[in-house]
């Protein structure tokens, strides 16, 4: 879709410095995440691919103004006003901004159609599994959090990652909460196989760093 390759390129820029968590990488995991299971799941491959695409173009702008504003409501805003700029249909545009609004884990604000359901579970398949757990301990490493803490300090979820934590604190809070967070058939099946495959990479971790060889 020429439109499709228009806003692939313009999106460019509202990822530059951003850090390998949300950077352009991880729009194009979500994409094909997204669209996997639009296809499993019967939805819109268009609304969903470009929702994919624009989820996450206000996090540059959510950091800048420090969380005082939802990357998603931003994002929203911002996807609106490029695909209008492309004349693309309104009643689609409310469609996909409809997805972004809805993409964050946000209890007030749950995803309600098909194609939203599929976002906010293809963006939250990015954050568990290898890559969920490469992307802890990357973002962990900036805040100079330790690889493991023996003292077993307890962190509430909404703590800032500090000297004495660990990128476990995120799987312990967090991540292994999502796969009972997903919407969509496939998207809890492969949520549970990445559940697993993290649940075993931390008991292997506990293994070697306790010596138990």
């Amino acid at each position: 879709m020429e439109l499709f390759s228009k806003i692939r390129s313009e999106i460019v820029p509202y990822f530059e410095g951003e850090n390998g968590c949300h950077d352009l990488e991880h729009t194009e995991r979500v994409l094909k995440n997204a669209v996997h299971i639009a296809k499993k799941e019967g939805a819109d491959l268009e609304i969903v691919s470009l929702a994919a695409l624009l989820h996450d173009v206000g996090r540059k702008e959510e950091l800048k103004l420090k969380k005082s504003i939802c990357h998603a409501e931003i994002g929203a805003k911002i996807a609106r006003e490029i695909l209008t700029k492309h004349n693309y249909p309104k009643n689609k545009i409310d469609k996909v901004v409809g997805c972004i609004e809805t993409h964050r884990f946000r209890k007030n604000n749950p995803p309600k159609t098909i194609e939203a359901k599929c976002l906010f579970d293809a963006d939250k398949l990015d954050s568990i599994g290898a890559v969920g757990i490469g992307r802890a301990y990357m973002f962990a490493g900036g805040t100079g959090a330790k690889l493991h803490n023996k003292k077993g300090v307890i962190f509430t979820p909404d703590q800032e990652l500090g000297p004495e934590d660990t990128a476990f604190r995120e799987f312990s809070v967090k991540l292994k909460h999502i796969k009972d967070k997903m919407y969509t058939k496939e998207g809890k099946k492969l949520s549970k196989e990445r559940h697993k495959f993290m649940e075993k990479f931390f008991h292997q971790m506990e293994k070697e760093i306790e010596g138990k060889l």
